[in-house]
């Protein structure tokens, strides 16, 4: 096995050369703007990026650096297919995992724009009947506390459900709070407010996102479910020791977490986030808000209560599907992570300047690298790295309870 991953990473090295030069050569000038002020150019920070993930032995990566709200340096890395030595490219397709409930929350806040939704209104008054009347949500039936979750509650993670039903012990749904009094990171929340979308839009979310969000975007390269138009160009996942997990090819829209896209489809999103394409100013205000605090030592386990300090230096709190940085020295942040299996992504936006960091991953060692990445090509040194796991004691924690 040794001896295997050894040859592993040294075909990356000499493949991420190949993938990279090109790019580097038409990106090595660009100028990139760190949030103290200092400046890099695109050819320094894709040394910087080179080493970091040969480092922690991440198989591919893509990565943006938006100015002013501007895409101002991408860049590919490494490998999205090891077996047959196929390097990542600007439009290699990556599993977005978890970064997907950032844009479907974005998504539900055009409908809360439109009318369509209202975030303070229990969600199953939506669904034509009493939430434990769906067989997914029988085991809420004793528990009233159902009756009061709305769209809010779901799109800050406070609705008392827990990430998913099937990590319960039982494996059965409850709730764990009084909706709206505490934070838990909830995916089964994301896909509840899913199935809430969908019977109020008539469509399924794969289309009604592609109308709203993706096509008006520019963003070609990204859906919901499926393409067989990425079948040519897209990454394989791999775990910390190599092993091909494959691509996630789903077939069916989960809000939670089923999204393919590229970091250059990324940009185009923030970007018009930021340039108040995507929703009104309103709607993105209230977004962006503070909706609860978070004092929590970790993010995961998401039900764990253990106090921690880090968020409150830095303002840590959760937005509607956005989590936040409220009190920087570089101004209000934004942000949002994907874990998944062969997949570590993190992006994070200061809004004051624009100044934004994209980072997809097809390793499960990509979070190893981010803490380097951020801190050393946009200067980001207020992320909470231990709340989020991003630190050696943090990744083999979560590797642990895998």
């Amino acid at each position: 096995m040794r001896n295997r991953l050894a040859g592993s990473w040294l075909v990356w090295g000499m493949v991420v050369l190949l993938a990279g030069g090109a790019s580097a050569e038409a990106q090595k000038k660009a100028r990139i703007r760190r949030l103290d002020g200092t400046t890099l150019t695109g050819a320094k920070a894709a040394t910087i990026a080179r080493r970091a993930l040969a480092d922690q032995h991440v198989t591919g990566a893509e990565i943006a650096v938006l100015n002013g709200g501007k895409v101002v340096w991408t860049e590919e890395f490494g490998m999205r297919d090891v077996g047959a030595k196929l390097p990542m490219g600007p439009e290699t397709v990556m599993w977005g995992a978890s970064i997907t409930k950032g844009l479907f929350s974005s998504y539900v806040m055009t409908l809360v724009d439109a009318g369509f939704i209202e975030l303070d209104k229990p969600v199953w008054t939506y669904l034509g009947k009493p939430l434990p009347q769906f067989d997914k949500y029988k085991d809420l039936a004793g528990d009233v506390r159902w009756r009061r979750i709305t769209a809010r509650h779901l799109l800050s993670h406070t609705s008392g459900l827990a990430n998913f039903a099937a990590l319960e012990p039982d494996g059965k749904m409850r709730l764990h709070w009084e909706p709206g009094t505490r934070y838990g990171y909830s995916g089964e929340g994301m896909n509840l407010l899913q199935m809430v979308v969908e019977k109020r839009m008539g469509k399924p979310l794969d289309e009604l996102m592609r109308e709203r969000i993706f096509a008006p975007q520019g963003m070609t390269r990204t859906s919901m479910v499926w393409q067989e138009s990425f079948q040519g160009n897209y990454a394989l996942g791999y775990d910390p020791t190599g092993v091909n997990l494959g691509h996630s090819k789903r077939m069916n829209p989960r809000a939670a977490g089923s999204m393919d896209t590229t970091v250059g489809d990324l940009g185009r999103f923030v970007e018009g986030l930021l340039a108040g394409r995507v929703m009104t100013a309103k709607a993105q205000a209230e977004m962006l808000r503070p909706q609860i605090s978070i004092t929590s030592l970790h993010q995961f386990p998401t039900l764990a209560n253990e106090k921690g300090d880090e968020g409150s230096r830095v303002g840590l709190s959760y937005g509607l599907g956005w989590g936040l940085l409220s009190a920087t020295k570089y101004g209000p942040a934004f942000f949002k992570e994907g874990h998944g299996e062969g997949a570590q992504n993190y992006m994070i936006c200061f809004r004051e300047k624009g100044d934004c960091m994209i980072v997809l991953t097809n390793s499960e060692n990509g979070e190893m690298a981010f803490r380097t990445l951020f801190e050393k090509i946009l200067g980001d040194t207020v992320t909470p790295w231990e709340w989020e796991g991003y630190t050696a004691a943090g990744v083999a924690e979560s590797r642990k309870n895998q």
